[in-house]
């Protein structure tokens, strides 16, 4: 039964994420294109991939940790939960909401709860800890952009 997480998991992260994408498709859309934006910031088609990649690899950590068992999976559970609902919360402000500050704070609390969840891991399994680091640090370079919009479109 624990082997389902791998399928279950990963579901379950890309579920949520296309769940925020779809409710905040009208900014996405209409409002996005239209903003100052960084120099950096990589063409649209690249975050699709690049979040489909990411929520496939929390829900491979989440399930390593479930596989291996032991007393810290709770903890490890309801801070993958509580990370995925502020990823969720991120794009429904930024996107949904076109609240830019607000977004960047949600940001803030999500890249620590992303690095409490790599600790949660790593206490029952490194290879889970070691597969959110992309995760980390793509949230890090999303606050960069998060943060650049704010500052370009006030």
């Amino acid at each position: 039964m624990k082997k389902w997480g791998f399928l279950l998991f990963p579901i379950l992260a890309l579920a949520v994420g296309g769940l925020a994408r779809f409710l905040s498709r009208k900014g996405l859309e209409t409002v996005y294109p239209l903003l100052e934006k960084s120099p950096l910031t990589p063409p649209g088609a690249v975050f699709p991939v690049v979040w489909s990649v990411l929520y496939i690899l929390m829900g491979i950590g989440l399930a390593l940790v479930v596989y291996k068992g032991g007393e810290n999976v709770p903890q490890a559970a309801v801070l993958w939960a509580l990370q995925l609902a502020l990823n969720f919360s991120w794009s429904l402000l930024f996107f949904g909401g076109g609240y830019y500050l607000a977004a960047l704070l949600c940001l803030v609390v999500l890249w620590v709860a992303i690095l409490a969840m790599i600790a949660a891991f790593a206490v029952t399994s490194r290879p889970a800890a070691w597969l959110q680091i992309p995760y980390l640090l793509w949230v890090t370079f999303a606050g960069y952009l998060n943060g650049a919009i704010w500052m370009l479109n006030r």
